[in-house]
């Protein structure tokens, strides 16, 4: 059964909906972005009716200033309070929950890294480790994505016959690979998400998008020492699909199985 259920928090009252089930493990969903809780084209909205059929209780809110809750948005960075009131919201109108898992994608996934109080399983897909432009400037693609996005045109026959006809400009094609060439520097915030999971003690599963953007980026920040203590204990599995929200129908499934598989175990 669906319903909109309503809590509080830090003086701003929030809204969420619950699709009910009989099951002692429920489902988080933590939104990204800007993005209102039943998800880009409704997809939270389906993955909640999805679950719940398979008897896992889940929620999923708006946070504040977002949708139909209260208060000011500050973005994920300040949604500590909105995840810790929505996991005692859940655990309050369902009360045979003995366990909840939060899955987040995108900057969600960062926050969940980040604020994970209260919570016995996180499932972060493609986590955000970009740090916001500045004056609204666009935020330049990572040198690991501009290196993936060449490789992928240089598998392509087609680029060499672009390249001897002139449709290849060769000034922005020097700027990209001089770009390419380069190294990325782990952000602050891929510094603080590194040290949020090399200290948890809450069992976490990460999971990427392979040709996706964002997480290409956070693939380079993974590879670097300051994931070491996290690489060796926490589970990362990936799919070969560009969609950053794993749009396309097997990439759906896959996702599907894999939360599916850590509800279950």
């Amino acid at each position: 059964m669906r319903r909109m259920i309503g809590f509080n928090c830090d003086g701003a009252r929030l809204y969420g909906t619950l699709d009910m089930a009989d099951g002692s493990t429920g489902l988080l969903i933590v939104s990204g972005g800007n993005e209102i809780r039943s998800g880009a084209h409704a997809g939270q909205a389906a993955m909640a009716a999805h679950f719940a059929a398979l008897g896992f209780p889940v929620l999923r809110y708006d946070r504040r200033g977002i949708g139909e809750s209260e208060g000011e948005n500050g973005g994920f960075e300040t949604s500590g309070p909105d995840i810790a009131a929505a996991v005692a919201a859940f655990r309050h109108e369902a009360p045979t929950l003995s366990r909840i898992i939060a899955f987040g994608n995108c900057d969600a996934a960062s926050a969940l890294a980040l604020f994970a109080d209260g919570i016995d399983a996180l499932i972060l897909a493609n986590p955000w480790v970009i740090e916001a432009a500045i004056d609204d400037a666009p935020t330049p693609p990572s040198a690991a994505a501009v290196r993936a996005r060449y490789w992928a045109r240089i598998k392509n026959p087609r680029t060499l016959l672009d390249l001897f006809s002139g449709k290849i400009d060769l000034k922005k094609l020097r700027q990209g690979l001089a770009r390419a060439a380069q190294s990325d520097a782990p952000t602050d915030l891929a510094h603080r998400i590194a040290g949020a999971l090399a200290t948890t003690t809450t069992p976490t599963h990460i999971l990427i998008a392979e040709r996706d953007v964002t997480a290409m980026t956070f693939m380079a920040a993974w590879r670097d020492a300051g994931f070491t203590s996290a690489r060796a204990r926490i589970d990362l599995q990936s799919f070969p699909t560009t969609s950053h929200s794993f749009a396309d129908a097997s990439a759906k499934a896959w996702l599907l199985a894999r939360i599916e598989h850590f509800l279950r175990n």
